[in-house]
């Protein structure tokens, strides 16, 4: 019997209805349906024409909506080898012009996003959904995103949107950074940076 395929599909803007597969559950975990409309709800227009960089990208989920909703420049990050390849199918069936993959460990491969991001004259926002820390390897994944998020230039960020399980709390201030705001969806919370 063939394996089970997931797929989910892009919610509003220029791909609106255009199916996206999924990577297996055991290998990444998508953003639930509600969670990405609250979060573009949020961001409104404020989408269109700008940077977004999606770490962990899993199968691109979120970078794919954000570009859907009119985003100029869309950088993934992820390192699972069958989540790349989810990844790379996806934004084939999108604008694969306006799409970059850095392949690898976001934690040691955020400087050359930001390098990259050199090059844009839009800020970006960064959604940063790491692996929830009961994973087995990740236990340190919150703390080492936290250092991340300290590092990130504030002259290149527009915004930092962490999805994390809810039962997290995350500091008020991380580096330059200052918590926003903080929306529970059941496990799952969005907090937000500036």
């Amino acid at each position: 019997m063939a394996p089970k395929s997931f797929s989910k599909k892009i919610i509003a803007g220029t791909f609106k209805g255009r199916s996206i597969a999924l990577p297996s559950k055991t290998t990444t975990r998508s953003s639930k349906t509600i969670v990405l409309e609250s979060f573009f709800n949020t961001l409104q227009f404020d989408i269109v024409n700008a940077a977004f960089v999606e770490v962990f990208s899993g199968s691109g989920s979120v970078g794919l909506e954000a570009l859907s909703r009119g985003a100029s420049h869309l950088l993934f990050m992820e390192q699972d080898q069958e989540a790349l390849r989810v990844l790379q199918r996806n934004i084939n069936q999108t604008d694969p012009a306006k799409c970059k993959i850095f392949r690898g460990d976001s934690f040691l491969n955020i400087a050359q996003v930001i390098a990259h991001l050199q090059h844009i004259e839009e800020k970006a926002y960064f959604y940063i959904d790491p692996p929830f820390s009961y994973r087995e390897g990740m236990e340190a994944v919150y703390d080492k995103t936290v250092t991340l998020i300290a590092t990130l230039p504030p002259r290149q960020t527009r915004m930092i949107i962490v999805e994390h399980m809810t039962k997290l709390t995350l500091e008020s201030t991380i580096g330059p950074y200052t918590k926003q705001k903080s929306k529970r969806f059941g496990k799952t919370t969005l907090t937000y940076y500036m």
